[in-house]
């Protein structure tokens, strides 16, 4: 199980290599997410439209290791953009992937950016 999760590692948008077309902005659902596959991984590409900003993550529930955050609730806390497991409600930041219930597990995020209507999720390689 521990090998699924190693896989995952956050990046930042400045260490980016790769810029991975997801799909158009048409593709997402708004207020909510879909699960691109991206080499062995499967990410989480959500679309916050109420914010008005888009997000990426690990789809592996780091609790459970079930494929499931692409269909998490989201919403925020104290202003930070968060998901919930659908699982068992475990949330987790979108910009920072901390787990905001205090528990040792987290998830890795991705950079996205927008493009002419066109979604990339950014990886290392």
């Amino acid at each position: 199980m521990q090998d699924i999760l190693n896989q995952y590692e956050t990046v930042h948008f400045n260490d980016v290599n790769v810029w991975f077309k997801a799909g158009k902005t048409t593709d997402f659902p708004t207020e909510g997410g879909g699960c691109i596959k991206y080499k062995n991984k499967q990410i989480a590409v959500i679309n916050f439209s109420r914010r008005n900003e888009w997000y990426a993550c690990q789809n592996v529930c780091p609790h459970k290791m079930e494929m499931v955050l692409s269909r998490g609730m989201i919403g925020s806390a104290d202003e930070i953009p968060k998901i919930a497991c659908p699982m068992h409600k475990k949330t987790f930041s979108l910009t920072d992937g901390s787990n905001l219930n205090g528990e040792e597990y987290s998830i890795a995020t991705y950079p996205i950016k927008v493009v002419d209507g066109e979604v990339f999720v950014g990886f290392l390689e």
